[in-house]
This record gives structure tokens, sequence and C-alpha cells, in this order.
């Protein structure tokens, strides 16, 4: 079952990133655009066309975690799980997702702000800082497990 892991590390990373993208972007949605009413996906527009847009927004949020739990059930079955390299991968997929979504989304494209307020630079730079903690935590469980796909290569003669 150990070695199963090794054959099995990109799938675990993939389906670890769909997961954290999707749950991420789940959560997004339903704390900042629903229940917080903070803001919608797009807000340059009516708010029936920032409706519409939370929509597809979050059918986007769940077709990659179906996507994700997908692999991770056929990792499950094949004996290929490996809880630290889909955990790291969790993580970066909802870092990289978050910190897409306040440089690129907030910033460059302006579709939308974390919050409407006067002194919006302290939500951005919280909503940043913690992106890049999770892209951080995520590289590291990573970066522990690549070094055991290396050995495990190594080890059998590939």
């Amino acid at each position: 079952m150990e070695s199963n892991r090794y054959n099995f590390a990109k799938r675990n990373l993939w389906s670890g990133i769909l997961c954290g993208l999707g749950i991420v972007a789940f959560l997004d949605e339903t704390l900042f655009h629903q229940l917080l009413h903070w803001h919608h996906f797009y807000d340059k527009s009516t708010t029936e066309i920032g409706l519409v847009s939370d929509g597809l927004f979050h059918a986007f949020s769940w077709f990659a975690t179906v996507g994700g739990f997908f692999l991770f059930a056929d990792l499950r079955r094949r004996r290929g799980f490996w809880p630290r390299r889909w955990a790291g991968g969790i993580l970066l997929g909802a870092g990289i997702f978050q910190l897409y979504d306040g440089i690129v989304q907030h910033k460059l494209m302006r579709i939308h702000q974390i919050r409407y307020v006067e002194n919006v630079i302290i939500y951005d730079l919280v909503w940043n800082i913690t992106a890049g903690a999770m892209i951080i935590a995520g590289v590291i469980l990573l970066m522990q497990t690549r070094r055991r796909v290396r050995f495990s290569k190594v080890s059998n003669g590939r």
C-alpha cells in the first residue's frame, strides 16, 4: 500500500488542488456574497447581474469540488490516497485561488472589492496574507512528500 501512494502522487496533488480551490471559492461565495452581502462576483452592473454572476461562481466552486472528490474517491479505491500530499494540495489550491482573487479580480480587473469601505487596504492585506500563508503551508507539506517520492523512485530503480 505504501508504494501505491508514490504511484499516485500527482493525482493526490490535483485532487487536493481542485478540492481546495472549490472549497475556498464556496466559502467566499457563501460568506461574503450571500451572508454578509459585502459584494457580488461582478459588481460593475445591476444587482440582477451580480446575482447571476454569484450563481455562476457558485456552480464553478461546486464543479471544482466535485471533480476533486471524484479523484479522491478513485485514490481511496486504488489505495493510493496520501493524506499529507492531499492536504498540501488543498492548501495550495485554496491559497492560489484566494491570492488570484485578491490581486487579479480585486485590484487589476476591479470586478469587485472584498468590502466597500474607505480603508479597504486592511481587508486586502488580511485576504492576501492569509492566501500567502496557505500557499506556504501547502508548499511545505508538498516538499516533505516530494522528498519521499524522489526517494521511492531512486530505491525502485526508476
